[in-house]
């Protein structure tokens, strides 16, 4: 009986024992480390989250500072913002484990793109008299039924010649933001409606409505143009899209870097805006009657549907929050608008940009 016990049958069967023991250790040192591993990676998940939720806290804390400083503003000078005021600087504070960063700025220092097709009574009469006189001519060829282009078309017009030498393109990037905000499906002269939207490689349709978002511009007819001629990355620090088709910019915030804003809607292309903030007061003009009476301005017989443009107080404000904390960066732009007193947020935009 010992002896059948030694048998080579014996030998293996002891074999295969030890082979499915050692791939059972094996198997569970696969799952032990695969454990492990997603262990790991759970926890990291778990600190990220907690620090990327950390900046995110610093960053509506950062927002509540700027919401007290423009109270403050609204109620010690409403009647003037100027960038020599406290709004105006770059707030950082560090923070341990991290640091804030937040600045706020004027929406009302640049363009407003929902403004483009903003007219006085005078400009809306004299629109209606030129459609009357022409009415034979329009129903036969309902493209040409708009007219030429008001005060506010023609500010953007000068305002997209500082940045590129090309009428064709400039008339083109006009006419076609004019028909994206429009209601109609007219399409202006060198503009854009459905059909030419239509017919891209990636169709979509015309909007017929304001911008949401200045980035919007870049889905407008002519624009892949200015992309391509390199002019696009200096002109969208000039333009800026607010809730409301009113043309209003502050004198006293516009920098020298966008001097070309106040020229355009001056209505020159020379350097007449970058010479009125040249020489601007240190704390700014302290009433619309004094900048409208500089010698400069005077001389450029103003209508009255411009003169109304210009301000030396601000209802839109944008303020851009970078938050760090561990190595976790949250990022935030709040917009603002100060009515009587009160300081509504109009949106909040997390990370991105234009």
């Amino acid at each position: 009986m010992k002896k059948a016990l030694n048998t080579p049958s014996c030998h293996k069967q002891k074999g295969v024992a030890l082979i499915v023991v050692l791939l059972i250790v094996a198997i569970i040192t696969v799952i032990a480390v695969e454990m492990s591993s997603r262990l790991q990676l759970n926890v990291a998940r778990t600190l990220n989250l907690k620090a990327n939720n950390q900046a995110y806290w610093y960053a509506l804390g950062a927002e509540q500072f700027a919401k007290k400083s423009l109270i403050t503003l609204n109620t010690l000078t409403p009647e003037n913002t100027n960038l020599s005021q406290p709004w105006a600087e770059t707030f950082e504070y560090p923070v341990e484990g991290g640091s804030i960063k937040a600045q706020l700025i004027d929406m009302q220092a640049c363009f407003n793109l929902n403004a483009i097709n903003s007219s006085d009574s005078a400009n809306t009469a004299n629109s209606t008299n030129s459609m009357n006189s022409s009415t034979a001519t329009n129903s036969a060829n309902p493209t040409t039924a708009k007219i030429g282009p008001s005060p506010s078309q023609k500010s953007f017009q000068l305002l997209l010649e500082s940045y590129i030498n090309d009428s064709l393109v400039v008339e083109t990037i006009r006419d076609s933001l004019i028909d994206w905000i429009d209601k109609d499906s007219i399409p202006n002269n060198y503009g854009a409606e459905d059909a030419d939207y239509e017919s891209l490689v990636n169709p979509y349709l015309a909007a017929n409505s304001p911008l949401g978002h200045a980035s919007e511009i870049r889905l407008i007819n002519g624009i892949d143009q200015l992309l391509a001629m390199g002019g696009f990355q200096d002109l969208r620090k000039a333009i800026c899209v607010l809730p409301e088709s009113k043309l209003a910019v502050n004198v006293n915030t516009i920098t020298k870097e966008n001097a070309v804003v106040l020229s355009a809607l001056l209505g020159q292309n020379s350097n007449v805006g970058a010479d009125i903030i040249g020489s601007r007061p240190p704390e700014g003009f302290q009433s619309d009657e004094e900048f409208l009476n500089l010698s400069e301005v005077q001389a450029l017989s103003l209508s009255k549907q411009q003169k109304s443009w210009f301000k030396v107080t601000t209802q839109y404000f944008r303020l851009n929050v970078t938050a760090k904390f561990q190595g976790s960066q949250f990022t935030l732009s709040t917009i603002f608008k100060v009515d009587s007193g009160e300081i509504t947020i109009i949106s909040r935009e997390f990370g991105g940009g234009f």
